[in-house]
């Protein structure tokens, strides 16, 4: 505060010395400017939203309790929308109505900002909307995710504005926006989802939530580029996105409900269950119609047949069995909640950026290349095994959700090879994140801090150091020391250092064959995923967020008269960078084949693991199957 009252009286000084003629009245506005500054920085402290690094995580981002339509702006960016605005005669195919529909988006974009007080965003008039840059990013899964830029020319200020300040304005921060997907009330836990977040923003993980609104939220737009699926295979890529994910499994510790409640993945399989089982009952009661042959062409699910690889009740007791013998591989449930680790759960391509720093930033250097990696998308974010996180990123070597045939496909061919897991674990065990932990949690975090860990390579997983400190006590890293190497181990002796290799050497095997067991659960989670997303014709769908929304809150961007299509928005887990030239359509992702393929992986991997015989498969299963069987 004595700071601030040292600046008042700068600004007064040189307003009366420093400028010849200027008058008490502008002396007045230079005091008034700089207890509006002064009350600023107090409403920073209270965790409003601003172009300033500062964030509050403590406190909940500003809330805005309405609904954003984008019913009508999902078949193109917002740039195209723009170009040539107002010609019927557009060679590029947009209609000047679907123009008009992208600028009242564009309006009521600007309009939220307004309303959630983000500050450099109320300095760009309502009436100025039309020149904000609205990018869709391509690839959705689970949300319409845009990118929104501010105006490439500010409206000149006000001369009261001029007067008030000293220094120029450094132009609004571009916007992450994100629109909920239509069956996503099925899934997701939106209020916990953000409650981790901002449990994420105090260790500076992730992109900061700004505001968010009723079927949505703004977020933090990281200038970055999203990795492929060929640069996850990439043997340098891969440390380093074992070592954010030890930082992350480091860097956030579990509450004690969290850790209680068991592995996420069943949790989430608990959820999804009513649901899935409604949709999967009805889908095999289409299979055995006399009607499915006749419908085939129009819906080529039916051509597969069952879409669990067999019929759901048969699917279901299977899962419940593996799930029943999973415990028992631990010594009981309770065991396995000691090894739980905070985990992101959806490692794939998409939810990896490789940031793209410009100036003189740190980042460019080249022992600084690996701290440009950062993890987005934390959705499905909770409690589970260090073998399941690590088997869901294997899995997902195998997709390509950009294929333009198969985006829904497994190709497990592409699995990683035991050396490429090994290499990954490894990176894992052996990075140690500089973490500041209090007194009382040092020295428990890393389980080779010691050259006497006690680990098993045996068929049953044996324990391995539980991450348990008190939430409060979560250690902070910070942002530019993420990758500090792992301290060489003191040893007094050559055989405290072979002792220390053997210790590493066995936690690896310990942990592949975790990863190995926990695969088909994986699977599982993800079967029921594409089940739940799915939207199929000709049966009755549950009102869509969007639509049940707008029955009690206003909705922006709709005239008067209008009903919200909730069944339009496209859906993000899959996330590509934005382009200046996207104008693809917004395809439907087939979640159906996607359930269906990964089904196939699940039963390949009960088979391998003994639970069920060949000849216990249902009819055609065995040759349908042989190409996912992974023996490793």
């Amino acid at each position: 505060m004595l700071a601030l009252e040292k600046l008042e009286q700068i600004l007064a000084q040189y307003a009366a010395t420093g400028k010849e003629g200027i008058s008490s009245s502008r002396i007045g506005r230079k005091r008034s400017s700089s207890l509006k500054l002064r009350a600023s920085i107090r409403g920073l402290k209270q965790g409003s939203t601003s172009d300033s690094d500062y964030s509050d995580a403590d406190l909940p981002p500003p809330s805005a309790d309405v609904v954003l339509d984008n019913s009508k702006t999902v078949f193109y960016g917002g740039s195209e929308a723009d170009s040539d605005f107002g010609n019927k005669n557009s060679s590029n195919g947009v209609s000047t109505k679907s123009k008009e529909h992208w600028l009242k988006f564009k309006y009521e974009i600007v309009r939220l900002t307004h309303t959630l007080s983000f500050k450099g965003w109320r300095r760009i008039p309502l009436e100025d909307c039309g020149n904000i840059e609205v990018v869709r990013l391509s690839g959705a899964l689970t949300n319409a995710v845009y990118v929104v830029s501010p105006p490439k020319q500010l409206p000149p200020p006000s001369d009261s504005s001029t007067s008030s300040s000293l220094m120029p304005r450094s132009p609004p921060p571009q916007l992450l926006l994100r629109i909920y997907g239509p069956q996503v009330e099925h899934l997701i836990d939106r209020e916990s989802e953000l409650q981790i977040l901002r449990r994420l923003g105090k260790r500076n993980i992730g992109p900061r939530v700004l505001g968010t609104f009723k079927n949505g939220r703004f977020e933090q737009y990281f200038r970055a580029k999203t990795l492929t699926p060929r640069d996850i295979r990439n043997p340098e890529t891969s440390e380093q996105i074992a070592k954010r994910m030890r930082e992350l499994h480091e860097g956030i510790e579990l509450l004690s409900e969290e850790r209680e409640g068991g592995p996420f993945l069943w949790k989430n399989w608990d959820k999804w269950l009513e649901r899935c089982e409604h949709v999967a009952s009805w889908l095999d009661s289409e299979i055995n119609s006399p009607l499915n042959e006749s419908k085939v062409e129009a819906e080529p699910w039916r051509r597969l047949g069952f879409i669990c690889g067999a019929p759901w009740p048969k699917f279901r007791k299977l899962v419940e069995s593996y799930r029943n013998w999973l415990d028992t591989c631990y010594g009981g449930a309770s065991e396995i909640n000691k090894q739980l680790v905070f985990a992101h759960n959806d490692t794939q391509y998409g939810n990896l950026l490789r940031l793209e720093p410009s100036g003189e930033s740190p980042l460019l250097l080249p022992a600084n290349k690996h701290k440009q990696l950062v993890v987005i998308d934390f959705e499905y974010a909770s409690a589970n095994p260090r073998g399941l996180e690590f088997c869901n990123h294997f899995t997902e070597w195998c997709y390509n959700y950009h294929d333009p045939e198969r985006p829904w496909a497994c190709n497990t061919k592409w699995y990683p090879t035991p050396e490429e897991q090994e290499r990954f674990i490894r990176a894992y065990l052996t990075h140690r994140p500089h973490i500041f932990h209090p007194p009382e949690t040092r020295g428990s975090q890393s389980a080779l801090s010691s050259a006497t860990v006690s680990v098993s390579a045996s068929s049953s997983p044996a324990p391995t150091p539980a991450f348990q400190a008190s939430h409060s006590n979560s250690p902070r890293i910070s942002p530019f020391t993420l990758d500090t190497q792992v301290p060489p181990i003191p040893t007094s002796s050559a055989l405290d250092h072979e002792r220390a290799e053997q210790a590493l050497d066995l936690e690896v095997r310990r942990l592949l064959r975790e990863t190995r067991l926990w695969r088909a659960a994986n699977s599982a989670q993800w079967v029921a995923w594409g089940i739940v997303q799915a939207k199929i014709s000709g049966m009755e769908e549950a009102h869509s967020p969007l639509s049940a929304a707008s029955e009690e809150q206003p909705v922006l961007g709709k005239e008067e008269g209008e009903t919200p299509a909730g069944d339009t928005t496209e859906l993000d887990c899959k996330r590509e960078q934005p382009s200046d030239t996207v104008n693809e359509p917004a395809g439907e992702f087939d979640y159906l084949a996607y359930a269906q393929d990964r089904a196939l992986f699940f039963w390949a991997d009960i088979l391998s693991l003994g639970l069920i015989k060949e000849g216990d498969l249902p009819a055609d299963m065995a040759g349908r199957i042989k190409g996912h069987i992974i023996g490793y």
